[in-house]
């Protein structure tokens, strides 16, 4: 099966489960995904999705949830595939592009980071503007199928300003603190040196993840409008004297819950 139609199979699979089209469809980090059971709705493990890849981090439930938040319709992805997990970047990217086929207008993307910027502080909310691709690869790369974008996407607005000045607003509202930044992909698994978060720091990185970036890049070909938010659940190597640990995004993430949480909705509610 080709890859086009195995995304067609699966966007077709989940459009039978739902009445309606989502306008905003949200994927959800590391010990973020707690945002999907304010969707109320449909959950689809993403098990039962033909071809869909399987997560197997710790934080990543693995499941679809189509409903309502307030009055707008909202797919919640608890979950993603990472390229560390050893996918390729075709099933890396795979959910957005069926995000995509189901004519899906907004992707916010949300990730757990780590902090570059000194002045922002364990489980501060940045909103992205920008990123730098140091994953060594494209998911574009290898021939282009038409059918989901141009083979030279633009980029020069990956994230919409639309969407980040909505996210100061929703901000706002709820008296959540959001800090604005650039995102660095870098493919991991193992934590960044901190001789290589100075060099990040010297090239204007705010923070620094392991996702977001390959779903970015597609969603743009496929013209989708995109918004990023990064969790930072602890801070990089090298600016507090201790070791780096999973458990910790972890905690962080479930700590913060709320105000990410108040974040999202009041984006959703505005877009």
């Amino acid at each position: 099966m080709q890859y086009y139609d195995k995304i067609s199979a699966a966007a077709a699979f989940v459009r039978d489960k739902t009445p309606f089209v989502p306008e905003v469809a949200v994927v959800l980090g590391s010990g973020l995904g707690d945002f999907a059971g304010n969707v109320r709705g449909v959950s689809i493990p993403y098990a039962q999705i033909p071809n869909w890849p399987a997560s197997t981090v710790v934080g990543h439930e693995g499941r679809l949830v189509i409903g309502h938040v307030g009055s707008r319709k909202v797919a919640g992805l608890s979950g993603r595939a990472h390229f560390y997990e050893g996918h390729d970047m075709k099933n890396v990217t795979f959910a957005a592009r069926v995000m995509g086929l189901l004519a899906v207008k907004v992707l916010i993307l949300t990730n757990a980071a780590g902090g570059i910027n000194t002045e922002f502080s364990q489980g501060a909310l940045m909103v992205i503007d920008d990123h730098i691709n140091l994953m060594g690869t494209n998911p574009l790369i290898g021939p282009n199928d038409e059918r989901f974008g141009p083979r030279f996407p633009d980029m020069t607005e990956a994230y919409s300003r639309r969407l980040r000045g909505l996210a100061d607003e929703a901000a706002r509202a709820a008296g959540v603190t959001v800090a604005h930044g650039v995102y660095a992909g870098l493919h991991g698994p193992s934590y960044e040196t901190p001789a290589e978060i100075r060099a990040l720091r010297a090239i204007g990185a705010d923070a620094v993840g392991m996702s977001t970036v390959p779903e970015v890049i597609v969603a743009r070909q496929m013209g989708m409008e995109v918004l990023g938010i990064s969790c930072i659940t602890n801070m990089a190597a090298g600016v507090l004297d201790r070791p780096l640990v999973h458990s910790e995004v972890m905690e962080t993430a479930q700590r913060v819950k709320g105000q990410f949480i108040a974040l999202i909705e009041g984006i959703i509610e505005r877009v």
